[in-house]
């Protein structure tokens, strides 16, 4: 306890006895502590004046909760932001001042039964919703929900949590509604956790500050879960299941640290015979979150008394992790981004290979300096053969396509017709732009003016949801993929569109010279899906002699990565899929690490 953030706290007579009473189950229990002892509550304005404290703060916290305002509520690892998940405008008051216009926001409910009256669960995510861990579970909603659906526009999910702390508890005993629960922080900034930060970060957001006086050691967010096919999948790694320890089955003789993407950023460790893999981080796009970065290395470096001889980084040149690692003057080494993803779920699973990996994602470094993004090799932990890739298609704008799918869209038509007949298209992609700004866009693609060339999954995705009028610009990552499972029909259409394998392109002109006709979205979605399981079917069909391993952002795609885990079972084929571990960029750092200590 002394060496906790509990060491301010003095014991009074009852829980003294408690804690050294070994017949007790407090016996030891560091953060033991009672209403007398404990950590006191207080209630703020948005001046940061207090108004109450104590048991008078909670009961006036639930009371505001009630009457739909916004409050930041302290917890273990930072501030919620919460509000009534109930009431629309509240939400959309929390939407507009945190400036996250569809983004889900994630629910915490009262109990189990509130969670079962307003979505469908089955018994293995009740398990997990009712574990120890208390994860963000994302299940299906239900259409009788309480929960208005600004909670999660057009998607047909949403990421379901109970109370977890006393303090949750304790609000929620004069509640009988559910709580949006976000974390409060800026757009690509940690979360926060002094109130005086947050008064300067998000002055005006909350109605009221719900503080407690026990300091934040170390900034934790919550973490994210989804089932598929009875497998749980990880999406954020953070509070209960982090840090993540692999035991490996041999002693390594470096201190190794490697230290991710930039995307959804991680750290890795690797010394003597562990390997663990640090919470979630962020992206690091802001100052602050690199700040964060670096604190982080030096926690854990503390922790394990950790003193890297190697450090590991991705090959991106302009990566900050990268530039990073060359700034510290040690040994370093390099993986390749869609390599370091299909070595993180070999980590997890301790597969050393050969195996036939799919590495499909957003975006990552190539070895010829493009952007990849839906590589096929043949890999191990010393290295890989890329033997399939998508047939390359420009960026239009370069980094602005990410943000706005049309532009993936309209770089597939550029692919498959000629400028007149897209001009003369009706569909949604073309509508989405005005003449003379095809044109203009037309123009650089020819010239290959701010349009470099990528062979991405992620984008695939971003351009079919822009042909099919799903969205044309996006205001979060991976927006095209979920709402386009919203409209995907198991029922309808089952048919794959025709595509060619030609040397070791996926060739998908075809597919789009269909779809850019089709006028059913439902139709056009759904053949999507069953076409990019066919693609992975018939190039696994071709090395039937190894397993197959699933990695890269594409495919927390639930229905996507569902077909094929269905596919291949049905099979008999071996095929992994990151459980325990992100399988996002969270893990490259993990996946940078097993190659790192193989090599040596």
């Amino acid at each position: 306890r002394a060496n906790t953030s509990m060491n301010v706290f003095e014991m009074c007579p009852s829980c003294h006895a408690e804690y050294h009473d070994p017949r007790s189950r407090r016996y030891h229990a560091q953060p033991i502590s009672c209403h007398q002892c404990g950590p006191r509550l207080t209630l703020l304005d948005q001046n940061g004046l207090e108004k109450c404290k104590d048991e008078s703060a909670i009961e006036a916290c639930s009371q505001a909760l009630h009457e739909g305002l916004i409050v930041a509520i302290k917890g273990i690892g930072g501030f919620h932001l919460m509000c009534d998940a109930t009431n629309e405008k509240a939400v959309q008051r929390l939407r507009e001042h945190k400036r996250r216009p569809e983004k889900p926001f994630a629910v915490m409910f009262k109990d189990l039964d509130q969670i079962q009256a307003n979505a469908k669960i089955n018994a293995i995510e009740k398990r997990w919703i009712l574990s120890k861990e208390k994860p963000i579970v994302v299940v299906d909603k239900k259409e009788t929900s309480a929960v208005v659906s600004s909670i999660a526009p057009g998607i047909k999910r949403a990421g379901v949590f109970l109370p977890y702390t006393p303090l949750h508890i304790l609000i929620f005993k004069s509640l009988n509604i559910p709580l949006v629960a976000t974390s409060a922080n800026r757009f690509e900034e940690p979360i926060i956790t002094e109130a005086s930060k947050l008064f300067d970060s998000l002055n005006g957001v909350a109605d009221l500050v719900l503080d407690h006086d026990r300091q934040i050691i170390n900034a934790v967010d919550d973490s994210v879960m989804q089932i598929v096919e009875g497998q749980p999948m990880m999406l954020r790694q953070a509070r209960g299941f982090s840090p993540y320890t692999i035991r490996l089955n041999k002693k390594i003789p470096k201190h190794v640290l490697a230290v991710g993407a930039n995307q959804k950023s991680t750290l890795s460790l690797a010394f003597e015979d562990k390997l663990i893999l640090s919470s979630y981080i962020g992206d690091l796009e802001s100052v602050e979150t690199f700040r964060y970065f670096e604190r982080t290395v030096e926690t854990f470096k503390g922790f394990y008394d950790l003193k890297p001889s190697l450090i590991v980084h991705d090959k991106h040149p302009e990566y900050l992790t990268s530039k990073w690692a060359k700034q510290q003057g040690g040994a370093t080494e390099t993986v390749q981004h869609h390599h370091a993803h299909l070595l993180a779920c070999m980590a997890e699973q301790q597969v050393e290979g050969p195996v036939l990996g799919f590495s499909f994602d957003g975006t990552g470094y190539g070895d010829d300096g493009s952007i990849w993004g839906a590589e096929v090799m043949i890999a191990d932990t010393q290295g890989y053969e890329r033997i399939a890739t998508l047939r390359g298609f420009r960026l239009l704008g370069g980094a602005k396509a990410v943000k706005e799918p049309r532009r993936a869209g309209l770089s597939l038509l550029f692919e498959c017709f000629g400028l007149d007949e897209i001009l003369r298209m009706s569909n949604p992609t073309v509508k989405a732009f005005t003449q003379k700004e095809i044109r203009m866009l037309h123009k650089g693609w020819e010239k290959g003016v701010n349009a470099p060339v990528c062979s991405s999954a992620g984008r695939l995705f971003d351009g079919i949801a822009s042909l099919c009028g799903i969205i044309q610009k996006a205001s979060y990552e991976g927006e095209s993929g979920l709402k386009s499972e919203a409209v995907f029909d198991k029922l309808s259409e089952t048919r794959a569109y025709p595509f060619e394998l030609s040397g070791n392109q996926i060739d998908w002109r075809m597919m789009i010279r269909e779809m850019a006709v089709e006028k059913d979205t439902a139709t056009a979605v759904t053949r999507f899906y069953y076409t990019m399981t066919s693609i992975v079917d018939t190039l696994a069909s071709m090395h039937k002699e190894l397993p197959v391993v699933l990695a890269g952002g594409v495919f927390q795609n639930k229905t996507l990565t569902g077909l094929l885990l269905r596919h291949f079972s049905n099979q008999g084929r071996c095929c992994h899929v990151q459980q325990s571990t992100p399988v996002n960029d969270s893990a490259i750092s993990l996946g940078q690490a097993w190659y790192a200590i193989h090599r040596e």
